[in-house]
């Protein structure tokens, strides 16, 4: 990593090297927040249908049933 940093210090390309290192950043950062947020969907969606499936519960006469009221 040190060798490419003298390439680009050498050909005075400073400005490249810091707009990829911005990008590559940014990108990886993107990246880690898209991946948090569909965790965070499943987790959702996991949260409401076991809601769902308690107030199926809840509502049916055989509180075996998970089919709802009869």
């Amino acid at each position: 990593m040190i060798d490419l940093a003298n390439v680009f210090v050498e050909r005075g390309d400073l400005a490249h090297l810091a707009l990829f290192l911005w990008a590559s950043g940014a990108s990886g950062l993107l990246i880690l927040v898209l991946k948090e947020l569909l965790a965070q969907v499943r987790r959702f969606d996991a949260f409401v249908s076991e809601i769902s499936h308690l107030n199926q519960r809840l509502n049916s006469d055989d509180p075996t049933s998970t089919t709802g009221p009869k």
